[in-house]
């Protein structure tokens, strides 16, 4: 397996932990209260418009031929970033 299998390989891996971890604040919102429940949700919806967005970086790269996969790779890393960023406050915001 080349590095960019290995990448893609990984990357994937994180966003099937990140999609586990939005279904676990889904649940933990069902069964919170209607106030705290509408955070959830705006959370939620933040965090999936984040991981649609680190997907579609992740498949633009699948796709990239050659070395242009190096190319993309930054733009994945920063896809990455702010939905790390943005699972880690939601987590930590309803602990």
């Amino acid at each position: 397996m080349g590095a960019r299998e290995a990448y893609q390989k990984k990357m994937e891996s994180q966003l099937k932990e990140w999609n586990a971890k939005i279904d676990g604040l889904r649940a933990r919102a069902e069964r919170a209260s209607a106030d705290i429940q509408i955070e959830y949700y705006e959370q939620i919806d933040t965090l999936r418009t984040k991981q649609e967005a680190a997907q579609s970086k992740l498949q633009e790269l699948k796709r990239a031929g050659g070395n242009a996969w190096q190319d993309l790779k930054a733009g994945v890393e920063t896809a990455w970033k702010e939905l790390r960023n943005t699972m880690d406050n939601a987590v930590s915001k309803f602990k």
